[in-house]
């Protein structure tokens, strides 16, 4: 009950935000300003999403602190709204790497409808963004899903799957470290395993504890890269 008031809310929010920042560029419009720019041989790291990286933070803040990695997930967000404030979410940021994760609430419709090949589209341009300003970029799959509790119309197990092979043809073929989260988190039902959720969409801290060491390996072998 308590994820369908907390799905409830992301849309409300959603709407009246519509109405003057549709992006949300001033949900971290502060944290932006406050922050110094990285010291000499500082790895910064960005983690740019939805809200399943802005719930990682909540649900396990020490993996952030510990490290000094940057949450800049907004909940209900989708990929034309992450590629707007990417300019200020990420690249003003300075980060060696981001890590983005995105996707899941265009298969939503969060926004309305929009193609796969759209939402691949945006994040190869925030890709693309970042390349050009030399940041390392870690690509991750799409976590599985088969049902959402704001939109039961919707089935979107097999478009995860869709999305995510494009994702991870993209990476192999330009030189991207792709962060596959999918098969350590499925179930035989191609939803997010249970163990790890408890509405289907969003992990609960043992999914994170899965996530963190992938991501920590895939943070690893970015910093390797030449930028």
């Amino acid at each position: 009950m308590k994820y369908l008031v907390f799905s409830f809310f992301i849309l409300i929010s959603m709407n009246a935000l519509s109405q003057e920042d549709w992006a949300n560029l001033k949900r971290y419009a502060k944290e932006n300003a406050d922050l110094k720019p990285p010291v000499r041989g500082e790895h910064r790291i960005v983690f740019m999403g939805n809200s399943i990286t802005e719930s990682w933070k909540v649900k396990d803040e020490a993996f952030f602190n510990d490290r000094g990695y940057i949450d800049r997930g907004i909940s209900g967000q989708t990929t034309p709204q992450m590629l707007l404030r990417f300019p200020s979410d990420v690249i003003a940021l300075k980060p060696t790497v981001v890590v983005i994760l995105a996707g899941i609430n265009d298969i939503a419709e969060n926004t309305g409808p929009i193609p796969l090949t759209e939402t691949f589209g945006n994040i190869v341009a925030m890709v693309k963004l970042a390349r050009a300003k030399k940041i390392r970029v870690i690509v991750s799959s799409v976590l599985p899903a088969n049902a959402f509790p704001w939109r039961p119309q919707i089935k979107p197990a097999e478009k995860v799957i869709a999305l995510n092979a494009m994702l991870k043809a993209y990476c192999k073929t330009h030189g991207i470290v792709y962060l596959d989260y999918y098969p350590h988190m499925v179930d035989d039902a191609k939803g997010l395993d249970k163990k790890y959720t408890e509405d289907g969409v969003h992990p609960t801290l043992a999914g994170y504890k899965v996530m963190e060491p992938l991501v920590e390996v895939a943070i690893k072998k970015a910093l390797r890269q030449k930028s």
